[in-house]
């Protein structure tokens, strides 16, 4: 992973445009990443990129927050996916939390994605709530974290 500058703001936009196109049909709108204006989002957030042999496979987006640290996105290129590439990304984010010195992630996707919440669950992220957000759902998943790097669990 290596952190993105400016230069690499075309390639991030074009690589967002990739991996949410296929959200659209599930979510019935278009996904929020695809809404945002990146210049600010560089401006406002910590961009990393992985980069594959084929060019840029991943980007994570994060927040660091004054009490967690909030993914922004995590995106796959269509050609990267079924690599362990959103592992690596996601391991990053909570190395991240960490060095930060922040022992909750927070991350949201929409209520139709149904695959995503999945994948994420079985990372150890909880459901924490559910936003109605007028023209959308939004599920708000969360991951505690220890300093140290072991999981903490949430009482059920």
């Amino acid at each position: 992973m290596r952190r993105a500058t400016i230069g690499d703001l075309p390639a991030v936009t074009a690589l967002q445009q990739a991996a949410y196109a296929q959200n659209r049909a599930l979510l019935g709108v278009e996904p929020l990443p695809l809404l945002a204006e990146y210049r600010e989002i560089f401006a406002q957030s910590e961009v990393w990129l992985a980069d594959e042999p084929e060019g840029l496979g991943g980007v994570l987006i994060l927040q660091v927050r004054p009490d967690d640290l909030l993914i922004w996105s995590v995106a796959t290129a269509p050609f990267a996916r079924s690599r362990g590439l959103g592992n690596r990304m996601l391991a990053c984010a909570e190395s991240r939390a960490r060095e930060f010195g922040r022992t909750c992630i927070r991350l949201y996707t929409g209520k139709p994605l149904v695959n995503n919440i999945a994948w994420y669950t079985r990372r150890g992220y909880v459901h924490e709530r559910t936003e109605d957000m007028g023209d959308r759902v939004a599920v708000h998943l969360m991951k505690q974290l220890n300093i140290a790097g072991d999981l903490i669990w949430p009482e059920d």
